[in-house]
């Protein structure tokens, strides 16, 4: 593997880095480069009792970021603010906040374009203001991580924790994860700029989480050392090149006379949507290889079998535990960690011998139901339950999954 310069980079090498704010001396400057796979499988890691905000903070130190926008939004404002000090530390080039969801989203693509590595966040309503250009983003072939700490969205208004808003995102041809706790926060955020990246993916990633359950408390996370940090960003070597004196924005000046002809602007638009979701496809092989897979099954053996992403897998983790010590059953469970490509493949080998699939959802639309029986029609006979699910920001107890999964006997709530 090579950098930006052309030098041949080896799994835990050290190469020059480029100029960056960071003042002489400084730790950030001081911040060696290594490879991903140094990075994420060979560094040695420290445990640390951190938030998700706080989680995303250190990811984002490591990431090698040339720019971050931010408007504040609850609950992703402290996460941003934190990005901030890392700018202030020479750890990040350039940062500022936009005048809104819509300019600071118009704004992030214009980074990207030029070749920048580029960092947005935002939560609930930002998203859905912003989403008119979020969803312009991979037809632009823009890498870039968006990081969304999901909210409630509609009226009446609250700030609590629901990821319906993900719904909305699922079909715009960005690469979606979702995490399930601190770890994973960390973990996703810092692999998807090099997913995001890959000359055959170059399309952006957005690090879902569900805001407060992980954003403000607290759990363990495993971090590798503070003075390393990923290779830049090689703009030249992706599926469009970045936009500079030389490298004018081509489709776009070819928009214009294409546009004069209906025939034309239908197969030019219809085969471009091809392209971008064949690209969603083609981050298969690198999800694979950095994080481990689309999915984590556990007991894939079992005739009941519970889908959960983000939040909700850690109350099905509990739901297993307790079926299996408490009432002698075994309980599978799929953690769907990419929403975006789908693991279609994955569930239906893993769901062949099931009688029912339980999928608990923290939404009232059940987005993530209508994607597994998507997936599953016509290859699978189990009885697919809508739920449980709850919404605006409730908890959802073990207790409520295990009811679900034996509606026969009595638990406490």
């Amino acid at each position: 593997m090579a950098d930006s310069a052309g030098v041949e980079v080896k799994p835990g090498a050290t190469v020059q880095a480029p100029p960056q704010a960071a003042s002489a001396g400084s730790e950030a400057s001081r911040q060696r480069v290594v490879s991903p796979e140094y990075m994420f499988f060979e560094a040695p890691r420290e445990r640390a009792f951190i938030t998700g905000s706080e989680a995303a903070k250190e990811a984002i130190r490591r990431a090698n970021v040339d720019i971050a926008i931010s408007y504040p939004i609850t609950p992703q404002s402290e996460t941003m603010q934190q990005v901030g000090a890392l700018w202030a530390e020479g750890y990040v080039k350039e940062y500022y906040r936009g005048e809104e969801e819509f300019g600071v989203m118009s704004a992030i693509a214009g980074a990207s374009r030029s070749g920048a590595r580029s960092l947005t966040a935002t939560a609930g309503p930002g998203l859905m203001r912003g989403m008119e250009v979020v969803a312009s983003w991979p037809g632009g072939r823009m890498p870039l991580v968006l990081l969304i700490m999901c909210r409630v969205i509609n009226a009446p208004l609250s700030i609590q924790p629901d990821n319906a808003e993900l719904a909305y995102l699922l079909n715009s041809g960005n690469i979606i994860f979702h995490a399930e706790n601190q770890q994973d926060f960390f973990d996703y955020s810092l692999k998807a700029f090099i997913i995001s990246e890959k000359p055959e993916v170059t399309l952006p990633v957005a690090v879902a989480v569900d805001g407060f359950f992980v954003t403000h408390a607290r759990g363990y996370v495993m971090l590798p050392p503070s003075d390393i940090k990923l290779t830049p960003r090689d703009p030249y070597h992706e599926a469009i090149p970045a936009m500079d004196n030389e490298n004018p924005p081509a489709r776009i000046s070819r928009d214009a006379p294409i546009q004069k002809s209906n025939f034309i602007s239908y197969h030019v638009h219809a085969s471009w949507q091809q392209e971008v979701w064949a690209a969603v496809e083609r981050s298969r092989k690198y999800i694979d290889k950095y994080m481990g897979g689309l999915v984590e099954i556990v007991n894939p053996d079992a005739e009941t079998i519970i889908v959960a992403s983000g939040s909700a897998v850690s109350q099905s983790r509990e739901a297993v535990r307790q079926a299996e010590e408490d009432l002698g059953e075994r309980i599978g469970l799929i953690k769907v960690r990419s929403l975006r490509p789908f693991p279609t493949r994955e569930l239906r080998e893993a769901c062949k011998n099931a009688k029912r699939i339980l999928v608990p959802e923290f939404n009232c639309v059940g987005w993530l139901h209508r994607e597994v029986c998507t997936a599953l029609y016509g290859y699978s006979n189990a009885e697919i339950i809508p739920g449980p699910r709850v919404f605006g920001g409730i908890s959802l107890p073990t207790e409520m999954i295990l009811q679900y999964i034996f509606p026969d006997k009595k638990f406490a709530f």
